[in-house]
Parts: C-alpha cells; structure tokens; sequence
C-alpha cells in the first residue's frame, strides 16, 4: 500500500487532502481553515513545561510564542512513551519533523514552522513500551500498571534505570546520557513529564515543542465533537464506510473502529465506553450515565474522554494548526481510513508524510562489507540468499547441475519417446522417474553448495555477523535497537548526522556510514 501511496497512486485521491511535496503545501496552506485557540494552546504549553520543571530554551520558548501568530503552522508526529525512547524510530520520525519544519520555511518564508512531539500519554498498552533494546538485552521495567501511562508514577524505575545506564558502558558520551536519563526518570513523578524532560533535552535546541494532550483546557476545545460522537456515533459510520471502500480497493485495513471511540479516563482507569439501551457503561467498572448525564460529564470533565486511535487524529487537528503528520507506513495506512470523518466534523485533513528511515552502520560493518565485495543493497537480502550468491561468485568450481540437468531432460524425452511406442502407459512412469531424478540433483546441487560454504566459513561467519548486527532478531535495526547504542559512540553527534542526511520529503532509506 505504501509503495503506492508515494507513487501518487489516483486510488488514493479521496482518502488524503494534498499530495506531500511542496506544492501540496502550498494549497494546504492556502485553504487550511485554523480552528485553533490559539491562545489555550499557548498557555496550556508554557503552563505544561512550567509544571515539569523544564526552562524552555530560547528555541522552544520562541517556537511556542509563534504558536500565537496566525502565520505559524505545526509539522507533528506523535509516539508512545516508550522507555528510555524505545526504538530507534522514536527519533526518527522527530527528527523527520525538524527538518519538514525547516524544509517549509526555506520554500515559504513568510510563514513560521513549528515542529511537534504528541505524547501519547492517554494510552494504556504499558506492555508496548515498558522495554529497551541495547546490545540485544532487552531491558525491561516490569510494574503492575492500569490506566494511562503518562500518568504512571516512576518511582519504581531505579532499579531498571541501573541496568540501562550499566549497559551502555563508561564512555564519555555514555556518562552524559547516563545523566540526562538520571535528571528525566529520577526528577519527575510521572512517565509523562520524565518523557518530556528526556526528549526536550535531546531536541530543545532544534525549538521541538511537546505537547502532552492529557489536559483539561485542550479537551475543552474537543468536548462538542466527543459529545456529538459518543451520542450519534458519526465517526463509526463514517469510517466504517471509508474502510468498506478501500477493502474493495484490495487494501488491508488496519484498524477496526468501533460504534463508540472513546475511553473514559479517571486516576488509574482507562476503559471503553459503551452503550446498552438507554445507559452509558464504563466496562469493567460500575459506572453509567443516561445521555444527560454523559453530555454533563463531558462539559465538565472533558478530560475524562480519552479518544482511541480513531478519533486521536482528529483531536489533534482540532487543537494544533497542523500541516502534516509524519509517522511510519502502519500509521499512515490507518490515516488513510480516516479522511471521511474529517470532513463530517469540516476539520482539515493533514498531509501525510512517511518518516525517514535509516541503517547505521560503523566502520567495522563498512570495511567488512568492503572486503567481502558487497554492496548495501546486497545487505537487505536474506543471510542465506547473501551467502548463496557469494559463494557462487568467488567459487573455483560450476556448483549449478542447470546444464547437466538440461543434458539428462533430453536423454529421457528419448526413453519417454521408447517407452510410449512400446507400450502408451508407461509414459507416467518414466515421467515419474524424471522427477525423482530430478528432486536427487537439486539436492546434490544443495550439498555441493552446502560444502563449498564450508570452505569458505570465515566469509559466511562474517555475512551472518553484519546481517545479526544491522538487522537484529531479523527485523531492521530502527525497529529493535535503542538510540542509546549510537549516543554512547558518537554523543550529540549522531543526532546531528541525522538532521542532516534525512530528507523529509524524497522517501529514501538513509545509509550512514562512519
């Protein structure tokens, strides 16, 4: 789907609102109806970072006061709160968005830019992100948790922050990271605001601002669409209609909405809402409202009603002058379905961007490379097809049987041709044995293979290493690997080698070498 996607596929026309190149900017910009107060907006961040106990750098603090101008737009993605920023990814699509915001105000000079972290802190999945990955240990905080995760309390993370700092050694660059996690997860109370302080450190001098939209003002402005939804359910019909299309399209669709998406949220619960007759039921739990009972608690307590997955892209468009949304190819593909509802609630819909990904490779995975003759594309393939064609390559030996094979099909056209003018029936049985023949060579063919592999052990030792290395537990390594590992070798540094080699908008896989 993806593939098509940023091939500017025309089926995909009726679910996006631009194309994500400057030109489709340019029109977003020029008809995107803000529906933004901006001025909640504002003093709910400064009150947010104030709260946390963050001094905005003048970057942030600037990038938030443009927040009030009209001409000022965000570029956003969003992510979980994953443990020390879990996968690489995490960073990533952050970076992603940096250099949007920068690419923008280079082609619109008179606009202003702001790149965007959503915390997802209303979510409640504490097994998604409880995890890190270095050096293939999983680190893992294992807590019992209920509700949302921002507002878990990260007095029990000593003991696996230990363990992080242990594993990433006593380096120079690893004793800086080992404070800048220390002053996150030991000075705050809470996932949320230990989230806030780790990535704003790492990011606040590109002016990222980070917006946690677990907040009562913010809700606020979202209370009469989550009053409308829960009670006329328009978001259920929309997609659900949205999904039907694209399922026929034969797209894969990723996620199910429901006849009501919201959560209700209160201290350490977080559970669907939904509806038997004439009452509202809070599962797993002995909470219920009739309908004016639920329209009071929503202009009450918005805050309360916490949106799924479908109905969380919408809240954000409401309260944030959004031009984009950057996340990988499974959100994006759900964004897809989401279009319709969009222009039920006459909210605009964001262009889609796909993050940048990358591979980090360092000198001793490049000169390896280098010696075996391989290339980076070779690398993508599987370890078995790499040593396969490797090996033929640098054989002394032909360890294809495909001409000794061709030679005996033609001897057997013959016996069949015997065989037929003999008796006619005995054709299948001579076919049978050209099959069993056949299935022999292929597998002596795998044996001859098998062996010459064997004298040729250091070099495919060598391609299992690099392949295990950038590709850890078969996946890609921005999938796995923590952001940690990279920090410790090069500090600062990596992130800037980021900012500089992603391009946000040429959907390219990034190689970085040392």
């Amino acid at each position: 789907m993806m593939a098509r996607f940023l091939q500017n596929d025309p089926v995909f026309a009726p679910f996006i609102s631009y194309k994500p190149d400057i030109d489709g900017f340019k029109k977003l910009i020029n008809t995107r109806k803000i529906t933004t107060d901006r001025n909640v907006l504002v003093e709910t961040l400064k009150s947010q970072y104030a709260k946390t106990g963050l001094q905005s750098s003048s970057a942030v603090y600037t990038n938030i006061e443009l927040l009030q101008e009209e001409n000022t737009y965000t570029i956003t993605t969003g992510h979980q709160l994953n443990l020390f920023t879990g996968p690489l990814y995490f960073i990533y699509k952050i970076v992603t968005a940096i250099n949007l915001a920068e690419d923008l105000k280079r082609h619109f000079p008179d606009k202003n830019f702001v790149p965007v972290y959503w915390m997802a802190s209303e979510d409640h999945d504490f097994a998604e992100i409880n995890h890190a990955n270095l050096h293939g240990k999983k680190i893992s905080w294992d807590t019992q948790t209920s509700g949302a995760v921002g507002r878990l309390n990260t007095s029990s993370i000593t003991a696996v922050l230990k363990n992080y700092k242990a594993a990433l050694g006593i380096s120079e660059h690893a004793e800086k990271l080992s404070e800048i996690i220390s002053k996150a997860y030991l000075n705050h109370s809470d996932l949320a605001s230990a989230t806030r302080c780790l990535v704003h450190t790492l990011f606040e001098k590109y002016g990222l601002v980070i917006i946690d939209a677990d907040e009562h003002r913010l809700k606020q402005l979202f209370a009469n669409i989550i009053e409308k939804d829960i009670t006329r359910q328009h978001s259920y019909h929309e997609i659900t209609e949205s999904s039907s299309i694209l399922e026929k399209l034969g797209f894969k669709i990723q996620v199910n909405t429901r006849e009501i998406n919201f959560f209700y949220l209160k201290d350490s619960l977080r559970e669907r809402i939904t509806k038997d007759g004439e009452y509202y039921y809070v599962l797993n739990s002995d909470i219920r409202f009739t309908e004016q009972e639920l329209k009071e608690e929503i202009r009450s307590f918005p805050e309360r009603f916490s949106p799924n997955v479908i109905m969380r892209p919408l809240y954000q468009e409401v309260i944030l002058p959004n031009l984009a949304y950057i996340g990988g190819s499974g959100e994006l593909a759900y964004w897809l379905q989401l279009k319709k509802n969009f222009d039920f609630y006459q909210i605009n819909f964001p262009i889609l961007v796909l993050r940048n990904s990358a591979l980090i490779a360092d000198e001793k995975q490049h000169d390896k490379l280098a010696r075996l003759g391989l290339s980076w594309k070779d690398i993508f393939k599987k370890t078995e097809e790499i040593q396969k064609d490797w090996v033929k390559k640098h054989s002394l030996h032909v360890l294809s049987l495909h001409d000794e094979w061709n030679e005996l099909s033609c001897v057997f056209e013959k016996i069949k041709l015997r065989a037929y003018k003999i008796d006619p029936t005995l054709s299948p049985s001579t076919e049978a044995v050209k099959a069993r023949l056949h299935k022999a060579i292929l597998n002596l063919e795998k044996k001859l293979l098998k062996a010459e592999k064997r004298n040729h052990e250091e070099a495919m030792h060598t391609i299992e290493t690099i392949k295990n290395r950038l590709f850890p537990n078969g996946s890609l390594q921005e999938r796995v690997d923590n952001f940690g590992l990279f920090y410790v070798k090069y500090g600062d540094r990596f992130i800037e080698a980021l900012l500089q080699s992603f391009k946000p908008l040429d959907f390219k896989f990034t190689i970085l070498e040392p």
